[in-house]
């Protein structure tokens, strides 16, 4: 078996941050006839059983009072697996050609402050194989605390959007027309790409965290994010058993906008059945994420 760095050696075509892949003919020729990422978005809405998850939190977060684990690490850990398990889902198109990137990352907003005047912070980190919920909720809280101390930016591609929201507009539209340019060559700069949300594998929006629900948010045009989730407010609703009968259960819905280039409905449907599966058996989210979860789809 090939190890990651065997497989992730740049050959010709391939980008610093991604390696070329052959599309399908059909997902070829539509990079040419729709070659917007805005003009293929496929909308997908689910509503999640959180009960299991939940009872899991509450056992776990009575082991580590000094800190909360919360529902959305463990769904940046859910969809961190399942692109693992789902390389497909890692993919994006650009330049007319499809890649797959060398690496998963995620990437969320931080307000800094729950007001309505109060700036926001674009956070991006990359999961390890070896990283459970355990590092991964501590790597969140850790940066979501560090970046609330501050009222301003803390660097890193908020410091770059602020240096450049400075010039003047005649020039700033020359600025960003280059860098539109380098993007879809894939040779756009390290620095600015390194940190930036449109670069990442997974864009999430917590609208639960402000008592919004899951709604539809576009995909962009710059960059290679080629997946937009939001999530909604946990909360009860009745759900129809496996016997038929009625229960109210801890729900929680999620809004995914997708690139339907990147691969076909069957494989968006059974990648949202892996995530079930997860809801289903949290102990998954203690596992390793470089360890399959040995799912079997039906």
């Amino acid at each position: 078996m090939a190890t990651k760095e065997a497989k992730n050696k740049r050959r010709w075509g391939d980008r610093r941050d991604a390696r070329r892949v052959k599309a399908p003919g059909l997902q070829t020729i539509m990079s040419y006839l729709m070659p917007n990422r805005t003009d293929c978005e496929v909308y997908l809405n689910e509503t999640i059983d959180a009960t299991k998850v939940v009872q899991y939190l509450e056992t776990k977060n009575a082991e580590h009072p000094d800190y909360k684990t919360t529902i959305f690490h463990c769904i940046v850990v859910a969809m961190t697996r399942m692109v693992m398990e789902r390389p497909k889902m890692n993919r994006f198109i650009q330049g007319w050609r499809m890649y797959e990137r060398n690496d998963i990352s995620v990437s969320f907003v931080v307000k800094r402050r729950f007001a309505e005047n109060a700036d926001e912070s674009l956070m991006f980190f990359v999961p390890k194989d070896t990283d459970t919920l355990d590092t991964v909720s501590k790597k969140i809280v850790g940066d979501v605390h560090e970046t609330r101390k501050s009222e301003t930016s803390t660097g890193g591609i908020d410091a770059i959007l602020d240096f450049l929201a400075k010039f003047p507009r005649l020039l700033l539209f020359l600025i960003v027309r280059i860098i539109r340019y380098l993007d879809f060559w894939g040779i756009n700069p390290k620095f600015l790409t390194d940190g930036d949300p449109n670069y990442s594998t997974i864009f999430l929006s917590n609208l639960g965290s402000i008592k919004c629900p899951a709604v539809y948010h576009h995909l962009n045009n710059y960059g290679t994010n080629s997946m937009m989730i939001t999530v909604g407010t946990l909360h009860k609703e009745p759900v129809l058993m496996p016997d038929g009968t009625a229960e109210i259960r801890d729900v929680i819905e999620l809004g995914a906008t997708l690139d339907e280039r990147i691969a076909d409905g069957f494989y968006f449907a059974r990648s949202l059945k892996l995530i079930k599966h997860i809801f289903d058996n949290p102990e998954l989210l203690d596992q390793p994420l470089g360890e399959p979860s040995e799912f079997q789809y039906e």
